[in-house]
C-alpha cells in the first residue's frame, strides 16, 4: 500500500525543516564570497543552489521518515 500523501499542513513543515538549514548554511558559506555583490545576485545564488538541494536531497528523505513515522 502506498503512503497517502502529506497533508498541506505537514508538506509546509517538512519544506521548513528542508529550506530553513539549508539557507543558514549556504548564507554562512557563502556571504564571504558574495559579499560585494548585490541582493538580488546574491539571492539568485543562494536559489539556484538551495533548490536542488531541498528537492532533490532533503525532500525525499524527508517524504521517507514521514513514512516510515506513519507505520
Amino acid at each position: 500500500m502506498s503512503p497517502t500523501p502529506p497533508s498541506k499542513h505537514e508538506l509546509a513543515l517538512m519544506i521548513w525543516v528542508a529550506v530553513f538549514p539549508t539557507l543558514t548554511v549556504l548564507n554562512l558559506t557563502l556571504t564571504p564570497h558574495l559579499a560585494g555583490q548585490g541582493t538580488v545576485l546574491r539571492t539568485f545564488v543562494l536559489a539556484t543552489v538551495a533548490v536542488p538541494i531541498v528537492i532533490y536531497g532533503l525532500m525525499p528523505r524527508l517524504h521517507r521518515l514521514r513514512a516510515r513515522i506513519r507505520r
